[in-house]
C-alpha cells in the first residue's frame, strides 16, 4: 500500500507549474506526486524516476508521461538522454515509502520478522545482513553514530559483533535479539529505529546518491525552474540546506567582488516548510518531513 505523499499541495504549489513544461519527479514510488503534476499538464511532460522494482509498476500509461527505473544519482544522463535539453522543474520526496515499510521481506521496517536487506534496487550486490556480519567493529560504530545518530554505538557494534560470532545474523529478528540488552528503557523503539536508518543509509549509499543527484540539479534545471525536495532526517535536510543556500555540499559561501553571495538558487524558503497538526495526526509518517525550495537563478 502506497500512502499520500506527505504536503503534497506544498509540494505541487512550490514547483510553480506551467502547464506546458516539462518536469522530473525523481523519487515516483506510488506516484502520488507524480499524478498532482500530470493533472496540471497540458502540452507538458513528466519523466519519473525509481530505482525499486515495485515502483515500475505503478508507472502511468500517458503520452505525457515517462517512467526511468534508475536511481536518482543518474538524474542529469537520464535527462539528457530521455529529454535532451534542461527542465522546468524537479522533485525529491526522500526516505522510505510506507510501501517499502510495510513489506516485510524488504527488511525496512522493526515490525515485522523479514530478511536483513533493507536494499532498494535488488541490483544492488549489498544488503544489510552482509553488513551486520562482516563490517569490524570500527565500520559498525561509525555507521551507527554517523547515520543512526545512536548513543553508545560502539557498544551495540559490540552486540552485534558478540552475536553473529554464534550464528549469522540474517533476519531483523536476529538483529533486534543482538542488541535488545542495550536499548534503553522506555526508547526501545527510537533507537531500533535509528539502528535501521542507518543501516539502510549504507545499504543504499542514500546521503552519497543525494549530494550527486543535487550536484547534477543545476546543470539540468533553467533559469526560473524549481528545485523541491523532502527530507525526513537532520543529515539529509542539512545537504539539501547547503545546496539550495550555496550550491555546494559543505554550505561553504562563495563571494564575487562586491560580497554578493555566489550560488545558483534564491531561496523561495529561507526555513523549511513542516506539515500541519491535522497532517501529522492522519500521517505519522509526516512528523519528521521538512520541505526546501528553491529557484534556479
Amino acid at each position: 500500500m502506497y500512502h499520500d505523499p506527505v504536503m503534497l499541495n506544498e509540494c505541487i504549489q512550490g514547483l510553480n507549474i506551467d502547464p506546458e513544461g516539462v518536469y522530473a519527479d525523481v523519487t515516483f514510488g506510488g506516484g502520488g506526486h507524480s499524478r498532482a503534476i500530470l493533472e496540471q499538464l497540458t502540452t507538458g511532460h513528466l519523466y519519473a524516476f525509481d530505482q525499486d522494482e515495485d515502483a515500475a509498476r505503478n508507472a502511468f500509461d500517458d503520452p505525457r508521461f515517462t517512467f526511468i527505473p534508475q536511481n536518482f544519482k543518474y538524474f542529469k544522463n537520464f535527462i539528457q538522454l530521455y529529454h535532451g535539453g534542461k527542465i522546468d522543474g524537479v522533485i525529491a520526496d526522500l526516505g522510505v515509502s510506507s510501501h517499502q515499510f510495510d513489506t516485510p521481506e524488504k527488511g525496512f521496517s522493526t515490525r515485522f520478522d523479514g530478511r536483513l536487506d533493507m536494499r532498494m534496487s535488488q541490483e544492488n550486490p549489498l544488503d544489510a545482513s552482509a553488513i551486520v556480519n562482516t563490517y569490524d567493529h570500527a565500520s559498525l560504530t561509525r555507521i551507527l553514530s554517523l547515520y543512526g545518530e545512536v548513543q553508545q554505538a560502539h557498544l551495540i557494534a559490540n552486540d552485534i559483533i558478540m552475536a553473529r560470532e554464534n550464528a549469522l545474523i540474517e533476519t531483523t529478528t536476529q538483529l533486534k535479539d543482538a542488541v535488545q540488552a542495550r536499548l534503553p528503557r522506555g526508547k526501545e523503539n527510537k533507537v531500533l529505529a535509528q539502528i535501521f536508518q542507518a543501516l539502510r543509509i549504507e545499504v543504499n549509499q542514500e546521503l552519497e546518491a543525494l549530494g550527486a543527484f543535487l550536484e547534477q540539479c543545476p546543470d539540468v534545471l533553467k533559469p526560473g525552474a524549481r528545485l523541491v525536495v523532502m527530507s525526513y532526517h537532520s543529515l539529509e535536510d542539512r545537504i539539501v540546506k547547503n545546496y539550495t543556500k550555496t550550491g555546494n555540499a559543505e554550505g561553504k559561501e562563495e563571494k564575487d567582488f562586491f560580497g554578493n553571495l555566489l550560488t545558483p538558487y534564491k531561496l523561495i524558503t529561507r526555513k523549511p516548510i513542516v506539515p500541519a497538526d491535522e497532517e501529522i495526526a492522519r500521517n505519522s509518517r509526516a512528523r519528521s518531513a521538512k520541505l526546501r525550495i528553491a529557484e534556479r537563478r
